[in-house]
């Protein structure tokens, strides 16, 4: 039975979601192409910028991404609650950023028309879709125009899962900001290109070189196109980070969580240094998770079926939300931790 899209978000039942785009026919369309050997990197750069540009203005947080040559994964926060306490003057001017054709006119509305346009616009300025559409249809335009063709640049609409409870919301983050490692083409974090941990690393190291009034200076491989900075988008703060409220921050702290990564790409990678031989780090303990049980939830996550991951318990209160007696997933080891994370 397929699930809907309108079933699947849920900002009631969850904010956090997994959303995976992927070029059509799975084709290296944002990398190297091995059969021509041209290369795509540079529209990495592009969906990138995108991403920054609907993040501020959308009631939507970034909380990890990673950039594959054929695929995009984005684990996004939505908050309606944002959207809600926007003046009218601010949901125009952010429609207006985005879609400028969208408030021409603005002085011949009437009140009505004004007040019913800024109530769709406030609704879909938090609504992860429309997020999504317009990330995809812009990249998707500039890469035919670029081509000098027409059709899909994407498979499909995105795909998407609901993450239910803060350990899978930590298994998921994890997986995104690991896939580099899994996929052989990074041999650790700092060299992850295009994923928002190399981005959070980039950020403390800078900040730290400020505080001492140090230049920095960052290693970067000649051949390898790699973001800016000032081209990355704002992501959603840590446990520990002192931007926002305690409510804007993520369940878990960039010292645990990096430490948690490290360890866990260690644990996979037979070549890496230190090869499972640090013991689990302490948020893994602390989450009552065996490390074997960790490992097969990161690495097995891209293989769950079904649109909901959470705690078997938390999947079936799920179930009976959304008036079904069962959801895929529940006897995957992915969802078998505590949620006490």
């Amino acid at each position: 039975m397929t699930t809907t899209r309108s079933e699947i978000v849920d900002v009631d039942a969850t904010p956090y979601y997994h959303c995976i785009a992927r070029c059509v026919r799975r084709a290296f369309l944002c990398g190297l192409d091995e059969y021509s050997g041209r290369s795509f990197d540079h529209r990495k750069l592009w969906i990138l910028e995108r991403i920054k540009l609907l993040a501020s203005i959308f009631a939507v947080d970034v909380c990890a991404y990673a950039m594959m040559s054929n695929h995009l994964h984005l684990v996004l926060r939505v908050v309606p609650a944002r959207a809600a306490g926007w003046s009218d003057e601010e949901v125009l001017d952010r429609v207006g950023r985005l879609c400028p054709t969208s408030v021409r006119g603005l002085d011949r509305w009437t009140a009505p028309q004004r007040q019913k346009r800024v109530a769709t616009w406030r609704a879909r300025l938090s609504n992860l879709s429309w997020f999504m559409a317009k990330l995809d249809e812009h990249i998707a335009r500039r890469a035919n125009e670029e081509d000098g063709c027409g059709g899909r640049f994407w498979e499909g609409r995105f795909k998407s899962r609901a993450l239910l409870d803060d350990g899978a919301l930590l298994t998921c983050m994890a997986y995104v900001d690991l896939n580099p490692v899994r996929a052989g083409i990074a041999q650790g974090l700092e060299d992850s290109s295009w994923t928002s941990v190399q981005q959070r690393l980039r950020e403390v190291a800078a900040a730290l070189a400020r505080e001492k009034a140090e230049p920095t200076v960052e290693p970067r491989a000649p051949s390898q196109l790699e973001p800016e900075p000032s081209q990355c988008p704002a992501l959603a703060p840590m446990a520990d980070d002192p931007r926002g409220g305690a409510s804007d921050r993520l369940p878990l702290s960039l010292v645990q969580y990096v430490a948690l990564l490290e360890w866990t790409g260690r644990a996979t990678r037979q070549d890496a240094t230190g090869h499972i031989t640090a013991p689990p780090p302490e948020l893994l303990t602390r989450c009552g998770l065996a490390p074997d049980r960790w490992l097969d939830g990161v690495w097995g996550f891209g293989s769950l079926r079904g649109s909901y991951v959470g705690h078997p318990s938390r999947l079936r209160q799920r179930a009976s939300e959304v008036g079904r007696r069962w959801l895929k997933g529940q006897g995957s080891p992915v969802v078998a931790y505590s949620t006490a994370a």
